[in-house]
């Protein structure tokens, strides 16, 4: 079961998120067929958008993270919303590449420095809000301290980790994240990012001891709120259609024309819509 704990912690001074989101990332390998790498690189970033969508007011708000690198696994996309259904791919999840020397997963590698990390959060309003920062290193983790400091101005510190067992699937996947509440002191802030750096295996803590283990005896509490995200598409054929109906019946006649059926793959789930004729015809009176 994927878990989010949450919490204050240090006398209310910060607010420490823990994840384990092994079944997240399992049904991600599952319907994405991910390399290990791969694997790594989309589990990091679903892990911290759930964490990113539970700060989300309201249960319909969405969430929309795209990290873009230079390298060969291609753009990460990542959705999400206030209800923590959570969804993603990769554009290229079969790559593959050497370890690094220290024998860890070369995420930075798949996803490549140069490029950009961007956030679009749709609350209600006219304008979504919209924000982006340059990657720092690939590795997920560090690349979105940076967009909490610069683009959020929060203090933010974060361990997130992918553990690939040898049969392909995953056996731990989670994340540590601490911020600084209004007022925090930097003694507060200065032991949080210790304990979170101690937290640096943190998908072998997720698999051997669990998240209310790294709440409870890591920082010291055993009050917290728990929540249950879970991977889930929320595509269907009726969602399909109404774009569809928007592309306009000449256009959609033309490609009936041209292949004989119109065939929609949804990227986050796999599934794919089938519409012929008569479907069309429907879909106008």
């Amino acid at each position: 079961m994927n878990k989010l704990l949450k919490t204050l912690v240090f006398d209310g001074q910060i607010s420490l998120s823990v994840l384990d989101t092994t079944e997240m990332v399992n049904q991600a390998i599952k319907i994405h067929k991910l390399s290990p790498v791969c694997a790594a690189a989309l589990g990091r970033t679903l892990t911290v958008c759930t964490f990113m969508s539970s700060n989300l007011k309201n249960r319909l708000d969405k969430l929309s993270v795209t990290v873009k690198g230079d390298g060969p696994g291609g753009k990460i996309t990542v959705c999400g919303n206030g209800e923590l259904a959570m969804r993603g791919f990769i554009d290229n999840p079969n790559v593959d590449l050497p370890l690094r020397e220290d024998g860890k997963l070369n995420v930075g590698a798949c996803v490549g420095k140069n490029g950009r990390l961007t956030v679009v959060r749709s609350m209600g309003l006219k304008d979504p809000y919209t924000g982006s920062s340059e990657l720092i290193t690939g590795e997920i983790a560090e690349d979105f301290t940076a967009y909490f400091a610069f683009s959020e101005q929060q203090p933010t510190a974060m361990a997130l980790g992918v553990k690939i067992g040898v049969d392909g699937t995953c056996v731990g996947a989670g994340g540590v994240i601490v911020q600084a509440m209004p007022g925090a002191s930097e003694d507060a802030l200065f032991l949080a990012e210790q304990i979170t750096k101690d937290c640096a295996n943190v998908s072998t803590l997720i698999e051997e001891h669990g998240a209310e283990w790294i709440v409870k005896e890591l920082f010291f509490t055993d009050k917290f709120n728990e929540y249950q995200p879970e991977y889930k598409c929320l595509c269907s054929r009726e969602y399909i259609e109404k774009v569809l109906i928007s592309l306009g019946k000449d256009e959609l006649n033309d490609i009936i024309e041209k292949e004989g059926k119109i065939k929609v793959d949804c990227q986050f789930c796999d599934k794919v819509y089938e519409f012929d004729e008569t479907d069309i015809q429907k879909f106008f009176g």
